[in-house]
């Protein structure tokens, strides 16, 4: 089984930052092999894509977060970095980490954003 364990949410105004922090345990062959992301929840909406640290082919993100936010992963560390920046109300929610080995997908419990006006 896989664990991934999210900190690094809060209460932040509207234009300030936060760092989110997921690290990755469990029954992984390398790491550095997988795809490791960030989803949210925010409220009155489904689970939305946020970013993605793929193991080969770079970095993607949502639109809404494009140049705002930046994704890193510390394959030695075993842990993956939501840098976010300029945050907005709209940014509130649930933040969850996931990751994909063997075709099967594993997801943290969240950690909440709180962006205040």
């Amino acid at each position: 089984q896989v664990q991934l364990v999210e900190s690094g949410g809060g209460l932040v105004q509207a234009g300030g930052s936060l760092r989110l922090t997921c690290v990755v345990s469990g029954t992984i062959e390398s790491i550095s092999t997988v795809p490791l992301g960030w989803h949210r929840q925010t409220p009155g909406k489904q689970r939305e894509f946020v970013a993605l640290a793929s193991a080969v082919d770079g970095n993607t993100y949502s639109g809404a977060v494009k140049g705002r936010f930046t994704i890193t992963r510390d394959n030695a560390k075993s842990t993956v970095y939501l840098d976010m920046k300029n945050l907005k109300p709209e940014d509130t929610g649930v933040y969850y980490c996931v990751t994909n080995a063997r075709g099967v997908s594993s997801w943290g419990q969240g950690t909440q954003v709180t962006v205040s006006s």
